[in-house]
């Protein structure tokens, strides 16, 4: 049963990045936004989605570390920690884990999109924690949570969750994120983005239960940055100026939802 899950955080070695030049923040500035943790999807035995050229885990990886170094420079105050910084594999409670161990006030989580049916779909779409509305933001979902099958001690680690049970998802949606409104805000930005500063075709906000997203205990969404099944977009995401406009484009929409949170907004 869910109720079962909520309990279980194994400690796994990963390659945190901190920024001590932010260690002397006050703490007591009401609504700042201290922490950030970027979570390249997959990585080392999980290659995610894959195109004709390359595999989900590397463009990620790439998108990932250039989003951080654009905070780092344009926001010295803001601590960015990445889930993995080089190829390798990290479980998804660990990832969730890591955002939680270090107080994030956003977590963000990128990854490439597929699909199975046509070449021609393309796109950006972001998510957070919620019920699937379509069969096709199922689809994703599953997609994304199968990887825990991977992993050596997934049925213990999640008690029983099964990646390929409609219903286990259903009951994993149905959980009620406390950060469902500063999610669903910073994911309207990452789509609003996409369209003005990166020409994307957004695909919206939608909702639908991640185990990535699940035990993050702050405002935290899952970004498709486009899908690798489409020749074009695969091109596009694959390349030096397309990872600058996809990077930038979120880093755009961070520092947007920055700026209206320490405002009070």
């Amino acid at each position: 049963m869910l109720s079962a899950w909520v309990s279980v955080v194994p400690q796994l070695p990963q390659d945190t990045v901190r920024r001590a030049d932010s260690e002397a923040e006050p703490e007591s500035i009401p609504n700042k936004l201290r922490t950030v943790v970027i979570d390249a999807g997959h990585g080392g035995k999980d290659p995610g989605c894959v195109g004709r050229r390359t595999r989900e885990s590397r463009v990620v990886l790439k998108l990932a570390l250039q989003l951080g170094r654009k905070i780092k420079r344009e926001m010295p105050n803001v601590r960015v920690i990445y889930t993995r910084s080089t190829d390798h594999f990290v479980e998804l409670a660990e990832r969730s884990a890591i955002a939680n161990r270090n107080r994030a006030d956003l977590f963000i989580s990128i990854h490439c999109n597929a699909s199975p049916s046509s070449s021609r779909v393309y796109g950006t779409e972001t998510y957070t924690m919620g019920l699937h509305k379509t069969q096709g933001n199922l689809d994703v979902a599953k997609r994304e949570n199968n990887v825990i099958l991977q992993e050596s001690n997934y049925q213990q680690t999640y008690k029983g969750f099964n990646p390929n049970s409609p219903l286990a998802h259903i009951m994993l949606a149905n959980y009620q994120h406390a950060f469902m409104g500063s999610s669903i805000n910073f994911a309207e930005k990452v789509e609003r983005s996409f369209r003005r500063h990166a020409d994307r075709k957004s695909n919206g906000v939608k909702q639908a239960g991640f185990l990535v997203l699940w035990r993050t205990t702050m405002p935290s969404v899952l970004i498709e940055t486009g899908y690798l099944t489409n020749p074009t977009e695969e091109l596009y995401l694959m390349s030096e100026d397309g990872q600058e406009q996809i990077a930038g484009a979120i880093f755009k929409a961070f520092a947007q939802y920055k700026e209206e949170i320490e405002a009070g907004g």
